[in-house]
C-alpha cells in the first residue's frame, strides 16, 4: 500500500487555510517525521505573513529542530 507523502502535511495546511491554528500547531508537535515538517514549510512560504503566522513558523522550526536531534536514550 503506496502512501502518499505530502499527505500530512496537506492536511495541517488545511486546517491553518481554515483559521484553525491550535489544531495546527497540535498537529505540529506530533509530526511523523523531519521530512514532513520541511513540506509544510514549503507548502506555508505561499501564505502571506501575519502576526499568527509568524508564531506558528517559530513552532515549526522548534519542533523540525527536536525532531532532528539525536536521541538521548534507545527505546527499550
Amino acid at each position: 500500500m503506496a502512501r502518499d507523502k505530502n499527505l500530512w502535511a496537506a492536511k495541517v495546511f488545511g486546517l491553518i487555510k481554515g483559521g484553525n491554528v491550535d489544531g495546527a500547531v497540535a498537529q505540529v508537535k506530533v509530526a511523523p517525521t523531519v521530512a514532513d515538517i520541511v513540506r509544510l514549510q514549503a507548502l506555508l512560504a505561499a501564505l502571506p505573513q501575519s502576526a499568527a503566522q509568524r508564531q506558528l513558523d517559530k513552532t515549526i522550526e522548534e519542533q523540525r529542530e527536536l525532531l532532528a536531534a539525536p536521541r538521548l536514550h534507545r527505546s527499550p
